[in-house]
């Protein structure tokens, strides 16, 4: 997901890897792939299928990574 790559240009806490989920059949269906974008955060704590804005992908990483 572009948006995820673009935060992680950003800021040195944010991490993003983008994969083809097609040639990884394993690792998709580990995180439930099942279509494109499909954003998992914090290796499952959460995540967004579809393009989201901006906001919204936010709100969920700050509120997946509240302490």
């Amino acid at each position: 997901m572009v948006l995820a790559h673009q935060m992680a240009m950003e800021s040195d806490m944010v991490q993003a890897e983008m994969v083809e989920a097609t040639e990884f059949p394993d690792l998709s269906n580990q995180y439930h792939i099942m279509g494109v974008p499909d954003t998992v955060i914090n290796h499952g704590k959460a995540k967004m299928v579809g393009a989201v804005p901006e906001g919204q992908l936010l709100a969920e990483i700050m509120k997946v990574t509240k302490n």
